[in-house]
């Protein structure tokens, strides 16, 4: 696919960022055994990335906004364009030394996600949308949601909340709904990631709670692109803000998303 000079930036940003994360990567096993553990390493390392992307797409769209994981938000002269990134989504993977993480760059425009990176380097995957161009892996191979149209045989994916974490309660009870009527479900700790294999047929849906705009702008757009639906868990919300998602294709979508939603909550 031929993208536009502003996926071309966003590529080019993730493709360097990805250079010095993979770097950082093999050391982290080496840390691993130190007493102060590799906690703070990490925390530079997404630093250091966040800083390399920062700069490829501020010197190449100086007016743009900037929204960073990391802290870092600019407000652009131009005000309807926001790049919107997560430099290192799966950090607690990335500092076990796990290789499934990923970097996502997004690119919002009067309040809508019009382009969308979602980059693996341990496996070497750039996942790619744009707004009415569809979605697509690496150079040429184009994103499809999964066409599984019976509940029992999907796989599902989310996150599970650690420890005293606000939305575990609710995660546990959809997880006892949702298990015995589908395939599987899949906690694999990158949101980004979720969203990417949802566009590309590997998962049939996802959904969590607890989420912000850098964890999934660039998926919402990946599903989208790729044929899927994309919505919040609950009627008045917004993704962005409000952090919850659900996304699946069209065929399962009611019964997914029906299942996830009858809380009463």
């Amino acid at each position: 696919m031929q993208g536009s000079a502003n996926l071309n930036v966003m590529i080019k940003a993730a493709r360097k960022a990805a250079r010095s994360l993979v770097k950082d990567f093999r050391e982290v096993e080496n840390l691993q055994v130190s007493s102060k553990g590799p906690g703070d390493f990490v925390s530079r390392a997404d630093r250091a990335a966040e800083e390399i992307i920062r700069t490829e797409l501020m010197e190449a769209r100086p007016n743009y906004g900037f929204l960073g994981e990391e802290g870092t938000e600019i407000e652009g002269k131009d005000p309807t364009r926001r790049w919107i990134v997560d430099p290192l989504d799966g950090t607690t993977n990335f500092l076990h030394g796990m290789p499934h993480w990923a970097i996502s760059i997004a690119l919002e425009h009067k309040g809508e996600i019009v382009a969308g990176v979602v980059y693996d380097p341990a496996k070497d995957e750039m996942f790619y949308a744009e707004k009415g161009a569809g979605a697509w892996l690496n150079d040429s191979q184009r994103l499809r949601v999964s066409g599984r149209n019976r509940m029992i045989e999907c796989i599902f994916a989310t996150g599970v909340p650690f420890g005293g974490a606000k939305y575990l309660p609710a995660t546990l009870q959809d997880l006892a709904r949702l298990m015995p009527a589908c395939a599987g479900v899949r906690r694999w700790g990158s949101a980004a990631l979720d969203l990417a294999y949802v566009a590309a047929g590997r998962y049939d849906g996802y959904w969590e709670r607890g989420l912000n705009a850098w964890d999934v702008a660039a998926g919402i757009l990946l599903v989208k692109e790729a044929g899927g639906l994309v919505q919040p868990i609950r009627d008045g919300q917004e993704i962005l803000t409000d952090g919850q998602v659900i996304a699946a294709s069209e065929p399962i979508f009611d019964g997914f998303s029906g299942i996830i939603r009858d809380r009463g909550a």
